[in-house]
């Protein structure tokens, strides 16, 4: 099956969720991955969903579905090589007295993972990337146990030159300041 990813704009309402999920429902999709937040421009919001599929043309139907959802500004459908994406992935790694110490250099210098808190008896370890190198990474840091790991939904952005604001009038949309 192949990946797609489909970036949605809308005005920020309540439900707006609902009704975007509701379609994939409605056409047995599993949403793999969900990230929303609002865009640069206020009252906006940007929906990152990742889906796995065999037929594109299911997928077209899909997003000119989208489309007819009256707070949607715009809907785009991509590929993963027209995007640049990550994932972002926090694991929680038990330091116990008398174990086998974590090799921070391997899991800056190779895995370019981070600890971002450190407790005396457990880390925390901040990892991005795609999901095959949070699962990479996974797999090394496993042998030291792992007590709780998260990961992000995809934020991505298209390699495309268009913007946003080419599909939206600039002077009805605020910046942030």
């Amino acid at each position: 099956m192949t990946a797609y990813t489909i970036c949605v704009f809308t005005e920020n309402t309540i439900g707006i969720l609902n009704k975007i999920t509701t379609i994939f429902t409605r056409r047995r999709i599993n949403i793999d991955s969900l990230t929303v937040s609002e865009t640069e421009r206020k009252g906006i919001s940007r929906f990152t969903i990742v889906i796995h599929h065999e037929s594109r043309e299911a997928v077209e139907k899909l997003v000119r579905q989208i489309r007819k959802v009256i707070e949607v500004l715009a809907v785009f459908g991509y590929l993963n090589e027209d995007i640049a994406y990550n994932e972002i992935a926090m694991f929680k790694i038990p330091t116990p007295i008398g174990a086998k110490p974590l090799d921070i250099e391997t899991i800056n210098k190779v895995h370019k993972a981070w600890v971002v808190y450190w407790h005396l008896t457990y880390v925390i370890i901040q990892k991005t990337g795609t999901e095959e190198e949070i699962f990479e990474f996974f797999d090394y840091i496993k042998p030291h146990g792992i007590l709780e790991f998260v990961r992000s939904g995809r934020v991505a952005v298209s390699k495309s030159p268009q913007t946003l604001v080419d599909y939206l009038p600039e002077a009805e949309w605020e910046y942030y300041q």
